[in-house]
């Protein structure tokens, strides 16, 4: 029989009422991610997504790849389904992981029973199926505690289905449950693993990103473009709005005081986002912020440019070290894209001694020559915006 995949589920499973509505939105998820691959039958049962190819030419292996990256299970693993007796499970495994058993020195068959109505226990089908193995293979020996390889059996409603050891899952909640949120994505390390992370609690992310032309050029705004598209890889689809911020970094300039640059400019961010999010039907923003790391990022500066918005504010880095953030980005795919040497707008016009412990009347009185309505108003009417895709768009760096 062909092989066909099993993902099983995470945190979905201790859902109450409301647990079918995740389920479908997962499998949906699913179905959109491996179209690409050929045609697959999505269905679920026992708390696990089966993808099964209906077609011979689909391409398993770029399917399994895709799954990789999708929110909502905690494992998954490629099967060989089979009949539901000894003499199929045990040919199954010969034919699908005998390879696999010849190169390991040891090895053990785990069960699992779901189907009750199965003849045999758990035990006695690891016992039978590990004996027959043991034989076939006298160089792989049996060792039930430490083994190198494990040979899983599963005996389900629909079949009896056997695999080596399963792969993590990309773990979460599926895109989709949770809401949709606008993330202000710079070309830097940090806002790309804040919309992930926002993605991977069943977000659906929209994003922002402030151009300065031309302080800041045409690569940097192409870096960010393609941040966002590796991000879709885990969240499909994303929308980024590509705001013109020069007029309004200029009027700071001219009209403020250099101390109060970064802060200034951060408020008129956030009411612009705010104002994107709203037309588009994001319930909250997503910052990369994390406190205590630039002079931007103290308490009360971060008290200072949330007070221009009323919608929630999620900042899922603000509690974590660099080297975390890091390693997170190198992991998702996202590092060698963002330490490119392409400058954003938030580098644009940088203070010499910005103030780090600012109250909201000080920074009130800084900004009072602003014309704010009017500059929001302009950037608002400038905003280009870009669909981008994994698994569509080439690579724009």
């Amino acid at each position: 029989m062909k092989e066909i995949f099993l993902m099983k589920l995470g945190e979905v499973v201790l859902k109450g009422a409301n647990k079918r509505q995740f389920e479908n939105r997962l499998r949906q998820n699913v179905r959109r991610r491996v179209k690409k691959y050929g045609n697959f039958d999505v269905y679920l049962m026992q708390s696990t997504v089966y993808v099964e190819p209906i077609e011979e030419d689909a391409d398993l292996d770029g399917a399994w790849e895709a799954l990789g990256t999708v929110f909502g299970t905690v494992s998954l693993c490629r099967c060989r389904p089979c009949e539901k007796n000894l003499d199929a499970i045990y040919q199954a495994v010969e034919t699908y992981l005998g390879e696999e058993l010849d190169q390991a020195a040891s090895f053990k068959v785990e069960s699992k029973r779901s189907d009750k109505s199965f003849p045999l226990t758990s035990i006695q089908i690891s016992q039978e199926i590990g004996g027959r193995l043991a034989e076939a293979h006298p160089n792989c020996r049996v060792d039930v505690h430490s083994p190198e390889y494990t040979v899983y059996v599963e005996i389900r409603d629909l079949a009896a289905y056997v695999h080596g050891p399963a792969t993590p899952g990309a773990g979460g909640l599926p895109t989709g449950v949770g809401g949709r949120a606008m993330c202000l994505l710079s070309g830097g390390i940090d806002s790309p693993v804040a919309a992930y992370m926002m993605a991977k609690r069943g977000m659906e992310v929209e994003a922002v990103h402030f151009f300065s032309y031309p302080y800041t050029s045409q690569l940097a705004k192409d870096k960010v473009l393609e941040l966002a598209r590796l991000v879709s890889r885990y969240c499909g689809r994303m929308t980024v709005n590509i705001v013109g911020f020069t007029e309004i970094q200029e009027a700071i300039r001219d009209h403020c005081p250099e101390e109060y640059f970064t802060l200034i400019m951060r408020r008129f961010m956030m009411e612009i986002a705010q104002e994107l999010a709203r037309r588009d039907g994001c319930e909250a923003l997503i910052t990369g912020e994390n406190l205590g790391q630039v002079a931007s990022q103290t308490v009360e500066a971060m008290a200072v440019t949330g007070e221009r918005v009323e919608l929630p504010i999620f900042m899922p880095l603000v509690g974590m070290d660099k080297e975390e953030i890091v390693t997170r980005a190198r992991r998702i795919g996202t590092l060698e894209t963002s330490i490119l040497p392409y400058e954003d707008c938030c580098t644009v016009f940088t203070p010499k001694h910005p103030r780090t412990k600012p109250t909201l009347g000080q920074v009130r009185k800084a900004e009072a020559a602003l014309d704010r309505p009017a500059l929001i108003q302009r950037a608002l009417e400038s905003v280009e915006k870009v669909t981008v895709r994994y698994d569509e768009d080439e690579a724009l760096l």
